[in-house]
């Protein structure tokens, strides 16, 4: 008998995620969905709410936990959801529990069903038997049930490799893979009108610089609160939301997370990122398959972001820190965390402007598609990149943060500023700008033609100077 689960926050910024889940029900085959996402993104949140009506099991592993705790907390759910078969004994192992669940989910014969593994790589931890037992349950009995089978992870490379890319027998035996990320800015606006907060776009800019899009975060956001009012009350003192949360997030996400904090914290004190030899320079760690492992996980869990400039090699590759609330923790909340009433007193000071200019910066690149969108480029190929040239011999140096080259043969220079008001381009300014365009065409040889793109929160004040850009965005384009 499936447990009805109320959740009463409304579920919104999903729609994709929604319809493919909903989509699923109605196959005539069993699915086998492995949904992976950062915790605290909301994958639990996600699959209760759309298969509200259909779980007929669900149970979460426990970080760090024997087995026999595991076999425990598989006996618990079991008996939750059918409780009528409470007086079985306890498996003894992993083969004994899918037995289990098979013979009880087997006994209901209806709509289609589903079966819930939260956290599946806490399952299986103290265990070398369970994705055996799971792989046997799946191929011998499961896939030809009318259910859909949903399995979670917040450690995505785990995920990826003992489930996805699995060799044996759960190879390409994923139906549907969901990676879920970050609110974008549109689905955190619609996320605060679904719980009847009504911020202006600049407040979302604002909390999103510093918490980033994930739900669990916001969720504390009260309505009748600034922006600044929200980020204090939910990062600083004692009786903060998020007072503990950086090293928790970490540790359940990585083994060895101390290693993966040391390299977040490297690359905190470089907005523009850093290299491989730049990272290890700065850390315990040598160039070798270890740095490899943990920048690959960072990345799969949306952590940070690897490119390449513009003009370089592979071997060139920069990483940036892109979790927004990373960088403010090790930037704001570390330091002064024990004061309740930090972010009040000091969210106007030259510190918090010098940050908010490079998480503004950061906030546009994550949202590279609805710049496009504003620019009408959105059905032209592009790929975005940075551009940094040194002063040498040669001539001035000069650093690009965002060029989309066109397909079209055209490049877009985008300067990103942040203001909390109309924008004024100044004459120096100006010839800054056209500066780096000149460098970047002379070191280049680009023939495309190339737009001095600005992109503001409010938009520019009208002077002699403005209408000399080629092309002006304000906050709205990010939110597409």
């Amino acid at each position: 008998m499936a447990v009805q689960h109320q959740i009463t926050i409304p579920l919104s910024g999903r729609d994709a995620e929604q319809q493919k889940l909903q989509y699923l029900l109605q196959t005539n085959e069993a699915e086998l969905v492995a949904i992976v996402g950062r915790r605290r993104v909301g994958k639990t949140f996600l699959v209760k709410k759309v298969y509200s009506k259909e779980l007929a099991f669900h149970i979460t592993g426990i970080q760090d936990a024997a087995k026999e705790m595991q076999l425990q907390n598989f006996t618990e759910a079991r008996n939750t959801f059918f409780p009528e078969n409470s007086n079985l004994m306890m498996p003894k192992n992993w083969f004994q529990a899918f037995l289990q669940l098979k013979q009880l989910v087997g006994k209901t014969r209806r709509k289609k069903r589903v079966l819930f593994f939260d956290e599946f790589p806490w399952l299986s931890s103290g265990s070398n038997t369970f994705i055996k037992a799971f792989e046997h349950f799946w191929n011998t009995w499961a896939v030809d049930q009318n259910l859909v089978v949903v399995i979670c992870g917040s450690s995505a490379t785990w995920m990826i490799s003992n489930i996805i890319n699995h060799k044996g027998g759960l190879h390409n035996r994923v139906t549907q893979k969901i990676h879920l990320q970050p609110f974008t800015l549109q689905q955190t606006e619609q996320y605060f009108t679904a719980r009847g907060i009504n911020f202006p776009r600049e407040s979302i800019v604002q909390i999103y610089m510093a918490l980033g899009g994930i739900p669990y975060y916001l969720k504390d956001i009260q309505k009748g609160q600034s922006a600044v009012q929200a980020i204090n009350t939910i990062c600083f003192g004692k009786a903060a939301a998020l007072y503990g949360e950086f090293d928790n997030l970490y540790k359940a996400l990585f083994t060895n997370y101390q290693k993966h904090i040391e390299v977040i914290k490297m690359l905190a004190q470089k907005n523009k990122g850093l290299t491989r030899q730049e990272i290890t320079g700065g850390t315990s760690m040598t160039t070798g398959g270890g740095l490899s492992f943990v920048l690959q996980e960072l990345e799969a869990s949306d952590f940070i972001q690897s490119y390449i400039p513009f003009g370089k090699k592979k071997r060139e590759t920069l990483y940036r820190l892109t979790d927004e609330y990373s960088l403010f923790y090790l930037h704001f909340i570390a330091p002064n965390k024990h004061q309740p009433d930090y972010w009040l007193k000091k969210f106007n000071t030259q510190e918090v402007k010098i940050w908010s200019g490079f998480a503004f910066e950061s906030l546009c690149i994550k949202h590279i598609d609805g710049i496009k969108q504003a620019l009408g480029i959105a059905g032209v190929f592009t790929t975005q990149a940075s551009f940094i040239k040194r002063k040498d011999d040669t001539g001035d140096g000069c650093q690009i943060d965002l060029l989309i080259d066109r397909a079209d043969n055209a490049i877009n220079i985008c300067e990103m500023k942040y203001y909390g008001g109309l924008y004024t381009l100044t004459e120096a300014e100006l010839k800054n700008l056209r500066q780096r365009k000149n460098v970047f065409q002379e070191t280049t040889k680009t023939k495309k033609q190339l737009f001095i793109t600005l992109i503001t929160t409010q938009g520019l004040y009208s002077n002699a100077f403005s209408p000399l850009i080629d092309k002006q965005l304000d906050m709205n384009a990010l939110f597409y």
